[in-house]
């Protein structure tokens, strides 16, 4: 047994995790434990500093429940989520597609499903505006029954796990392309908004002196047989908080402006988006992996 020092500690302990039977295992933990050694070796990580972490991230399993994923939030405000979504997507997409954005703490399973055009405000009320288009593959070619999910903020900035009895789903839904792979969706122009100040990652955010806000934005999740599923978000150019999203989400191709009279609207008075999404082909060693998750079920593992 050897005397362990600021530095030896580090090989001490990954020589003993030499034994983890699962390769990949060992090999994020061997990472893992390096990185942070060396982290708190650069700022001279005080205990009083560590266990105010340890508090910090105490808290924020604390305040997740079924309906508030505090950790996703952690994750998305840190651009965690941006990076691994990116290096996930350069990774497994098979040619050109879409851009993808955050799947977000709201996201729910099992939403309603609607019929081409129908609105997914059912107890909601605002503004309304129209998002279609096409799903097309690599080609060009439109992609029938792919099955498009929506889901958004009310008029008001607030997502129905915030506004309602978190029981009750509205302004979210799923759509199917017809076969030419078209879609149409009803829906409310979304506000942007605070993400939820009031746990710690708020407390975070405050002493950063970052603003918090997120720009109005509408979220999709596209998928079809045979393609990768596209998570992404189109955004609201005149979105005063459009350039400093603090969750990293922003991409310059997906900021679009609603505005009536737009060519092959299903109503041209209303203010409408015409959006063509395109996926790409899932490569052979694809998992399908998500950067979040509906909230219950990440409380519920």
């Amino acid at each position: 047994m050897a005397d362990l020092d600021q530095n030896t500690v580090t090989e001490a302990v990954i020589a003993q995790m030499a034994t983890t039977p699962d390769p990949r295992l060992r090999e994020v933990m061997d990472s893992l434990v390096r990185h942070l050694h060396d982290f708190a070796r650069e700022v001279k990580l005080t205990p009083e500093e560590w266990l105010g972490a340890i508090g910090f991230l105490t808290r924020v399993g604390q305040t997740c429940t079924p309906y508030r994923q505090e950790f996703i939030l952690l994750s998305d405000t840190l651009g965690l989520s941006r990076l691994v979504n990116l290096m996930d997507d350069s990774e497994n997409r098979v040619g050109e597609a879409t851009e993808t954005s955050l799947l977000g703490p709201f996201y729910r399973e099992a939403s309603p499903k609607f019929g081409y055009g129908e609105s997914i405000a059912v107890h909601a009320a605002g503004p309304e505006m129209m998002l279609f288009g096409t799903v097309l593959n690599e080609q060009g070619e439109g992609v029938p029954d792919a099955v498009v999910e929506i889901w958004s903020t009310d008029a008001d900035g607030a997502y129905d796990l915030q506004a309602n009895d978190p029981t009750t789903m509205d302004m979210r839904g799923q759509f199917r392309t017809d076969a030419e792979g078209r879609y149409a969706i009803r829906t409310l122009v979304p506000l942007g908004y605070s993400i939820p100040m009031d746990g710690p990652v708020g407390d975070m955010v405050r002493a950063q002196q970052r603003h918090g806000f997120r720009p109005a934005h509408i979220h999709m999740l596209i998928g079809a047989e045979g393609y990768r599923e596209l998570v992404t978000a189109l955004y609201l150019g005149d979105d005063p908080n459009i350039g400093s999203d603090t969750v990293f989400g922003v991409s310059e191709s997906l900021v679009v402006q609603p505005r009536a009279g737009v060519d092959g609207a299903p109503d041209p008075a209303l203010p409408s988006v015409r959006y063509d999404f395109r996926l790409a082909r899932r490569a052979a060693h694809d998992k399908g992996g998500r950067v979040g998750a509906d909230p219950s079920r990440v409380s519920a593992e």
